[in-house]
């Protein structure tokens, strides 16, 4: 299972938007975007969500378009439920997919350990292992 691939492919910049909205609705908040991060992040994310790239860096871009804050309410509740969509995607046995789905949360919603991260890290580099 290798680890480079378009993993946030699927997820164009009007789907990471509905998500937010859906989020927003849902908690009775603003679904708005903001003056000061919006465009940044929706340039950042149309022009490097469909490339192939380690999962380490698709977190990474998840977890850079959180910090530019682009909506109101909900912005890493909006990048980690995408990110762990993408980890539901791996079929993995059920406990190491929700410890998995976990650690990529807290590290695009910036509130991991150096602990998490390098479990993470060490996860991702056993997908270039063959057999697991």
């Amino acid at each position: 299972m290798a680890r480079i691939r378009p993993w946030l492919a699927p997820y164009s910049w009007a789907f990471v938007t509905a998500q937010n909205a859906l989020l927003c609705r849902a908690k009775g908040a603003l679904h708005k975007p903001t003056s000061d991060g919006y465009e940044a992040a929706r340039r950042c994310w149309e022009t490097q969500h469909a490339e192939a790239m380690p999962l380490e860096e698709t977190v990474e871009l998840c977890r850079q378009c959180h910090r530019m804050a682009p909506f109101c309410f909900y912005n890493g509740n909006t990048f980690a439920g995408i990110i762990r969509d993408v980890i539901r995607s791996l079929d993995l046995p059920l406990a190491q997919a929700h410890i998995i789905r976990s650690l990529a949360g807290h590290i695009v919603a910036g509130v991991s350990t150096g602990e998490e991260e390098k479990a993470f890290c060490e996860f991702c580099a056993s997908l270039d292992t063959p057999g697991v």
